[in-house]
């Protein structure tokens, strides 16, 4: 199947670099269980997929269905949420194994610019430098939502900015 829940941790665990047995080991199962699921002759037992969703830094809906952060757009002034109820995601998953989550409330996001809070120091991931979170900020509160940023650096590192 082309876009079946095996086929999706298969590109999770490529993406990852990793090989079947490591992530058999990772997760307490054979090697056999993951060459099963991957092939899609059988499914991940349901108790794995939070555990395997946190080890590939996605949610367990991506991992499901595929859905992804939604891809950026922008919202008409009578549609869009409350500013104060929207949240600001970060995640970051480091080549060296590091996953990031951070959750901002945009109000909390919009003081912590105002007064000079620097978000490219947070963890010192080079993907992270050069975002400019001032024009995130004003893109949101113009009615862009969804993902508006998504950066792989040099070092393979990869950061992805979704707005919800």
């Amino acid at each position: 199947m082309a876009n079946s829940i095996g086929t999706r941790i298969a590109e999770a665990r490529k993406k990852k670099g990793l090989t079947q047995d490591q992530l058999a080991e990772a997760m307490g199962v054979s090697p056999q269980a993951v060459s099963k699921c991957e092939n899609d002759i059988s499914c991940p037992d349901i108790t794995l997929l939070p555990q395997l969703a946190d080890y590939f830094g996605i949610s367990v809906d991506d991992l499901l269905r595929g859905a992804g952060a939604p891809e950026a757009q922008m919202v008409p002034e009578e549609d869009r949420k409350e500013f104060s109820k929207m949240m600001l995601r970060i995640n970051v998953l480091s080549t060296k194994g590091d996953k990031v989550k951070v959750n901002l409330p945009m109000p909390l996001l919009k003081t912590g610019l105002q007064i000079g809070m620097n978000m490219e120091t947070m963890g010192n991931y080079d993907a992270l430098k050069g975002i400019d979170f001032e024009s995130i900020l004003k893109m949101v509160e113009n009615g862009a939502i969804g993902k508006l940023v998504e950066v792989e650096s040099v070092d393979g590192d990869i950061v992805e900015i979704v707005v919800e």
